[in-house]
Parts: structure tokens; sequence; C-alpha cells
């Protein structure tokens, strides 16, 4: 067992980004999410559910976020 637990140990503030095939390397992972949710929460349809997918992966901590299914 770790003696910090996962969740208390600081998350890496570089994170990147794919969505609608544009890749994006952020150095501020605040600033990223900020940016998915604004652009979630601007758009409809097929977009909105892009940024939500990344979003939600930005939420999660990971260090790379897509759009795309793998």
């Amino acid at each position: 067992m770790l003696a910090i637990p996962e969740l208390a140990m600081p998350r890496t503030r570089k994170v990147t980004t794919v969505c609608n095939g544009k890749r994006e390397a952020w150095t501020d992972y605040e600033e990223a999410k900020a940016y998915f949710l604004e652009l979630m929460m601007s758009t409809e349809g097929e977009e909105h559910d892009r940024a939500e997918c990344v979003y939600i992966q930005l939420l999660h901590g990971l260090e790379e976020c897509s759009d795309e299914d793998e």
C-alpha cells in the first residue's frame, strides 16, 4: 500500500487532448477543462458530444483525452 494515497498525489499539469481530429498539448490542466466545458456548453449535436467525451476524461484526471473510439 502506498504511504500517500494516489488521489492525494499532485497530478501533472500537462494534458493532451484529441477532439474532432485536432491534437492539442496543454500545459495547464485547468485551462483545458475550462475550454472543453465552455465548448460543451456552447455547442449542440455531435460537436457537443465530442467535447463532453473529452471533458469527462479530463474530470477523471487522464493525461491523454480523446473523443475517438479506441
